[in-house]
């Protein structure tokens, strides 16, 4: 089973970003807005899924999202402009594109 982080943005511009196994399913959820979805996206309601990709093991992946949820503002934008996450395997460390 691979484990994917996955970003959505909110209708009031904001980003959140959680892990999942099934992005779509996982994304649908936090549109009906019932109770699997995100207590913050039940506050921000989700706009669009505006990336995704595969990690690997879920503890990977929750130390990838520890350490995206960690970043700035901008330097999360621009791994969503990049479309590619590129992380150490070990820690999670993420490396940010400069552009």
């Amino acid at each position: 089973m691979v484990w994917c982080l996955y970003v959505v943005r909110t209708i009031d511009r904001h980003l959140y970003a959680g892990v999942s196994t099934d992005v779509e399913r996982r994304f649908a959820e936090h549109l009906r807005q019932g109770p699997k979805a995100a207590r913050y996206l039940r506050a921000h309601q989700p706009a669009a899924l505006v990336f995704s990709q595969e990690i690997g093991s879920r503890s990977l992946a929750l130390k990838v999202e520890y350490r995206f949820k960690q970043l700035t503002r901008p330097q999360k934008e621009r791994i969503v402009r990049a479309g590619q996450l590129c992380f150490d395997e070990e820690s999670g460390r993420i490396e940010v594109p400069m552009c």
